[in-house]
């Protein structure tokens, strides 16, 4: 049996990260890793502005246009945008409920590997014969005709990454569910735990569409049915609609951690409490509620028909109610606060200009009459990346330099952060306000090239512009991240001094067990209440005891690598290669056989003992 003697080294070699299932390793690897996929995708949107900066360009081929496209559109949102948010909800959610882990830690470790695996084979096919070249969308007619394995490896790989996103859903949810800490009922759960948790439902009912509609590609491309192809029969509106009832909830997927991440910052930095937090509460159920019934608005153009184009025109008008009341809570909340202009707080304030646009063009394109001008123009670009970058990207940078201390024990630097703040937000507006005029004026989406004298040429220009400035805010960041890893200046468990929830109450980084004594919560804002009332900790709910922790386990590396290799067989054996078969069985073989010894292994875990916590204790204090 291990020992926690032997686990209090648990810190940073590679065999550690491997290994881990503590939720707050493992939200460093989905921080690392998003973080490494979104500069792939940042540099793949600059191919895009630089080609498109001039007219008649010939920077990239119109072939290798479509496969950058596709893959800066399917890696920001699956490989960026979701494990960024799902960093957060990993190093943060546990800890603002009072919990010592998440329910199944090795299922969590397990999902991040399975993301992580498929992103590597998706970002594989730039190198075995080119890219997926259909769009983020795939949509059907076009995937059927594509060539080559580029839209094999976007099937395979996404199948493999959402197994991952799902299973950290459900895990999420049983996490909130059952353990949250003694008086931590669920209208005292902070913010973010509540956009957590309806995330985590949303990702429970978005994914399996999308799974199946893979599945019926993937037997399409793969395996000669023809589910998506008209001229046997199949039906390629289908694939539409399979994606899209995934599609339009993953917006939600996205942006509702974000509006918990926004919540949390203004709350603390106005030092006062969320205003209408019951309504707060209340708007988020209702977005995740109304995302379920708004798909077809990606839709209004396939010839659906007047009385389904109304319905879905109406449901996506009424989504705007919940998500404006969150917009006059937040700037309530700011209101007679004594707020404080931190780089998260810079963030969050130029976040309600930025996503209002966004929802406002949202609108605009939900009046179906007016979207049969929009659809497929520039215009549905900037209303696109107004909500996914004024939204989700602002909320992850914010959300980056807020908890960097309780993750790593150091603090970002404020100037360097400040800096970062004003490249990326005036490049943001610079590269896609003026892409509405873009479109109004009927620049079509996804086209590489356009002639002079359209006057598309002055607008594409700042566009490009506005890219590079975002680009120099991004690389500035990792010069602040560098610098703050060098320098490794440790702070307290309340860094920012306004910490307002149990995150705040222990030390930073946190202890691998969390909390020496589950604490007790005694109302909203738990950890300011004990700070008003003179403490500065929690008051423990419990003795001080022994505390069991699962072991770390290679396997939930192992399991993924197996389906990582078996994809490798299944995408080349209908090519007749000699090796796909074997290549097919060894991974199968692999992935079954962690499995089994998973199933049989007798792995109760370790205990801390309390003389080994009190020792601890004294050697924080000295």
């Amino acid at each position: 049996m291990s020992t926690y003697a032997q686990k209090k080294g648990f810190g940073g070699t590679i065999w550690d990260f491997l290994t881990t299932v503590d939720h707050k390793k493992i939200a460093i690897l989905y921080l690392i890793a998003g973080g490494l996929f979104f500069i792939v995708g940042g540099l793949e949107a600059m191919v895009i502005r630089i080609q498109l900066a001039v007219p008649n360009n010939d920077f990239v081929s119109a072939g290798l246009y479509n496969e950058v496209m596709t893959m800066h559109g399917t890696t920001m949102i699956f490989l960026a945008a979701m494990p960024l948010v799902f960093a957060f909800m990993n190093a943060v959610m546990p800890l603002q409920i009072g919990a010592r882990d998440v329910a199944f830690p090795f299922i969590n470790a397990l999902g991040f590997w399975l993301f992580f695996f498929g992103g590597i084979f998706l970002n594989l096919s730039w190198f075995l014969g080119g890219a997926p070249d259909a769009g983020w969308t795939s949509y059907a007619s076009l995937t059927i005709a594509s060539k080559g394995h580029g839209v094999d490896f976007y099937i395979l790989g996404l199948q493999i990454s959402g197994i991952g996103t799902l299973i950290g859903g459900i895990n999420f949810l049983a996490t909130i569910i059952n353990m949250r800490a003694p008086g931590m009922t669920y209208m005292r759960m902070p913010l973010f735990t509540w956009t957590t948790f309806v995330t985590s439902a949303l990702i429970l009912f978005a994914f399996p569409p999308l799974t199946v509609g893979l599945v019926l590609m993937m037997f399409d491309r793969m395996f000669g049915a023809h589910f998506f192809d008209v001229s046997m029969g199949g039906n390629t509106i289908i694939w539409e609609h399979l994606f899209w009832i995934f599609g339009h909830p993953e917006v939600y997927i996205l942006i509702l951690p974000a509006f918990g991440i926004f919540s949390e910052i203004f709350a603390m930095f106005s030092r006062k409490r969320l205003f209408g937090y019951s309504s707060m509460v209340f708007a988020t159920v209702l977005i995740g509620f109304l995302g379920f019934m708004v798909w077809a608005h990606h839709m209004f153009t396939t010839g659906l028909g007047p009385v389904a184009n109304a319905i879905f025109a109406v449901a996506t008008m009424a989504i705007g109610v919940p998500t404006g009341i969150k917009i006059f809570n937040w700037l309530l909340t700011m209101w007679g606060g004594s707020v404080k202009f931190t780089t998260p707080m810079h963030y969050a304030v130029a976040f309600i200009p930025s996503f209002v646009a966004g929802g406002v063009t949202g609108v605009m394109l939900a009046s179906a009459a007016a979207d049969y001008q929009y659809h497929d123009t520039y215009f549905v670009v900037a209303h696109f990346h107004y909500v996914i970058v004024g939204g989700v990207v602002l909320a992850l940078l914010a959300g980056a330099h807020l908890y960097w201390p309780k993750m790593f024990g150091t603090m970002l630097n404020e100037v360097l952060g400040k800096i970062t703040f004003w490249l990326f937000l005036i490049g943001f507006h610079l590269t896609f306000f003026i892409q509405h005029f873009l479109g109004l004026m009927g620049m079509p989406r996804r086209v590489f090239t356009y002639l002079p004298g359209q006057g598309f040429e002055t607008a594409n220009m700042v566009s490009t512009i506005g890219a590079f400035f975002m680009a120099a805010g991004v690389i500035v960041l990792l010069l602040n991240i560098i610098i703050t890893t060098v320098k490794n200046q440790k702070v307290g468990n309340d860094p920012w001094g306004d910490g307002r929830t149990l995150e705040w109450s222990i030390s930073s980084p946190p202890p691998f067990y969390n909390f020496k004594q589950l604490p007790l919560v005694r109302g909203l804002d738990a950890f300011w209440l004990e700070k008003m009332e003179g403490r500065k900790g929690m008051t423990p709910a419990e003795p001080l005891g022994d505390i069991h922790m699962p072991n770390p386990s290679f396997i939930p590396f192992m399991i993924p690598l197996g389906l990582f290799i078996a994809a490798f067989g299944a995408m080349y054996h209908p090519d007749h290669k000699v090796w796909a078969l074997p290549v097919l069985i060894i991974g199968l073989a692999v992935t079954f056989i962690s499995m089994f010894v998973r199933s049989v292994k007798d792995d109760h875990g370790f205990h801390i003992h309390k003389e080994e916590l009190l020792d601890d204790e004294k050697g924080v204090e000295a």
